[in-house]
This record gives C-alpha cells, sequence and structure tokens, in this order.
C-alpha cells in the first residue's frame, strides 16, 4: 500500500517531470545529448543559409582566370521541355568563355551558351550538339543582354543579343533536359559539375540571370533586353536566387558605364 507521504510526492513532481523536455532515449548520457542539440543548430544554419537572396541591383563579379571559382544556380525543376535564358554580362575578354552552362550526367553540354573568339560569333549547345550564330550587336566593356531559346518539340534555338534576334536553327529535338541539373556562371563544364579549364573561364561581371521552363516571346525579350517590366524567372530568379559561391566570387553592386 502506498503511504500518504508517497502519494503527495508523486503527485507534486509528476507535472513537473512531464513538463521538461526529454530527449528520444531518457538513458542518454549529457555528452550525447549536447551533441544532438549541436547538429541540431548545424541544420538550421545550413537551412538558413540555403534563402534564397534578392539580388536585384547585384552582380556577381570574377576577377580572375581560374579553374575553380564559380557560382553554382540551384532549382528545384529538374525537367524541361523548353529553355529561355537570359542574363546580361560584362567583359573585355577576347577569348573563347561561357554564358551560361548547364549539365547533366548524360550531357556536359545540356544548355550552353558560349561566346567564341571572333567579336561577333556565339555557340548554343543543347545535348551536346551545336550551331553556331553571328550577332554585331555584341560590344566589348559594357553590358549586353543575352537571350537564348530552345523547344524540345521542335528542336529549334534561337540567340538573341540586346534585344536582336537570331536566325532560328536546328539543333536537337524529342528530348527533355530531364536528368539532375549542374547549373555554373564563370566555367564550362566538362563534366557535371567540374572538368574546368582556366583559359575558358570567364572574367568580368554577370547580373539579372533568369530561367523560364518555356520559350519567351520575341516582346518579353525585348523588354528584358531594355530593362522594362518582364515575368521574372520560374527555374531561375535573381531576384530569389538559391546559389553556392566557390572561389574569389564576388557579390557587388551593379556597376554602369555612366554616372
Amino acid at each position: 500500500m502506498t503511504s500518504m507521504k508517497e502519494t503527495y510526492f508523486h503527485q507534486q513532481t509528476l507535472p513537473l517531470e512531464n513538463s521538461l523536455p526529454r530527449w528520444p532515449h531518457a538513458t542518454q548520457p549529457p555528452e550525447t545529448e549536447f551533441k544532438m542539440a549541436l547538429l541540431l543548430l548545424l541544420v538550421t544554419l545550413t537551412t538558413c543559409a540555403a534563402t534564397p537572396q534578392n539580388l536585384e541591383s547585384k552582380m556577381l563579379t570574377f576577377p580572375e582566370a581560374t579553374n575553380t571559382a564559380h557560382t553554382k544556380l540551384l532549382t528545384t525543376k529538374q525537367d524541361l521541355s523548353a529553355v529561355t535564358v537570359c542574363l546580361r554580362s560584362f567583359t573585355d575578354l577576347r577569348r573563347g568563355h561561357p554564358i551560361f552552362s548547364l549539365a547533366t550526367s548524360r550531357a556536359s553540354n545540356d544548355f550552353l551558351i558560349f561566346k567564341l573568339d571572333a567579336s561577333d560569333l556565339f555557340e548554343l549547345w543543347v545535348r551536346d550538339k551545336n550551331a553556331e550564330f553571328a550577332l554585331q550587336d555584341y560590344k566589348l566593356n559594357t553590358w549586353n543582354a543575352i537571350c537564348s531559346t530552345w523547344d524540345a518539340t521542335s528542336g529549334i534555338i534561337q540567340l538573341w543579343v540586346n534585344g536582336k534576334p537570331s536566325s532560328r536553327k536546328f539543333v536537337s529535338s524529342g528530348f527533355n533536359i530531364s536528368e539532375p541539373m549542374s547549373i555554373v556562371l564563370g566555367q564550362e563544364q566538362d563534366s557535371y559539375g567540374g572538368e574546368f579549364d582556366i583559359n575558358q573561364s570567364f572574367i568580368g561581371m554577370i547580373s539579372d540571370v533568369h530561367m523560364w521552363d518555356y520559350t519567351m516571346s520575341s516582346c518579353e525579350i525585348q523588354n528584358y533586353s531594355d530593362e522594362l517590366s518582364f515575368t521574372l524567372g520560374n527555374v531561375l530568379n535573381w531576384n530569389a536566387l538559391d546559389f553556392q559561391i566557390t572561389g574569389r566570387v564576388l557579390i557587388e553592386d551593379k556597376r554602369y558605364h555612366y554616372c
């Protein structure tokens, strides 16, 4: 039989025990509890670090040739039957360099915008197949608005530089970009997420990167190029961007060539 004293003790202490936080196993030693608390803190910090950032009026500066420095852009969309990519770049490079590099395990050049040595020549790649384009509106040491569209059904790809369109050309059709994507600025991927070549690295500034899962109209691309109102990207959105920086890449206020 329980004494009145024992009964009184249990009635007073039981609610207090229930009000305290418990670990999954009450027998865990203090050092284990500390490790679990530390792990929870690290997970929380990692989640906070992945919060999208608004880079409006900002630019990414790639100040030197390197085979390591780059920015990886993150997206949850992994199945694309059509693509539009727009961005602005500023450089004085006269050698070949990447503007935008998307690789999958199936194709290292699954969607690539590449500036060739010649002042007016570009290569566009889809599924490791390419077409060459000549546009004379591209200039060094000024901001250039560069856009490209591709549709998996027709296989047609097109380039715009500062609002001026290229000819429409066939590259690849019949297959979506459906593998997990590695999207990189500053380097050209010769394999999924890597094999960078210092002689192809980008030096300069990049800003206003947007990507859509459909082919935008010429009017919307013109609005983007003229810095008018346009629909923000639904795959990549510069105003709410998930990204990871490796090496010497700076986030700076966007600079223009005028005061």
